[in-house]
């Protein structure tokens, strides 16, 4: 259909298991611009992210074309391996 436009926005939270305050300040920064990168990858648009200790928000505008679930296995799976990577 000729000039359809599509705007979704979802707001996702990332919790540690065991809700344990384990993202450390000065991790912080690297593991948002990893996540970042992941949902740039994706062909999906980072409006904010942000956190605390134990849990992570992240406000995305996503793209139709891009199934939400897949794009949430890809942010726990590819930042889980990061952060065990870096310890």
């Amino acid at each position: 259909m000729a000039n359809t436009y599509t705007q979704l926005y979802v707001h996702i939270v990332f919790t540690v298991k065991g809700r344990h305050n384990q993202i450390q300040n000065s991790f912080k920064d690297t593991l948002y611009k990893y996540i970042t990168g992941i949902i740039l990858n994706n062909r999906n648009k980072l409006i904010a992210i942000n956190g605390m200790p134990d849990h992570i928000h992240v406000l995305i505008g996503i793209n139709p074309e891009i199934s939400l679930s897949s794009l949430v296995r890809d942010i726990k799976h590819f930042s889980t391996n990061f952060i065990n990577e870096k310890k």
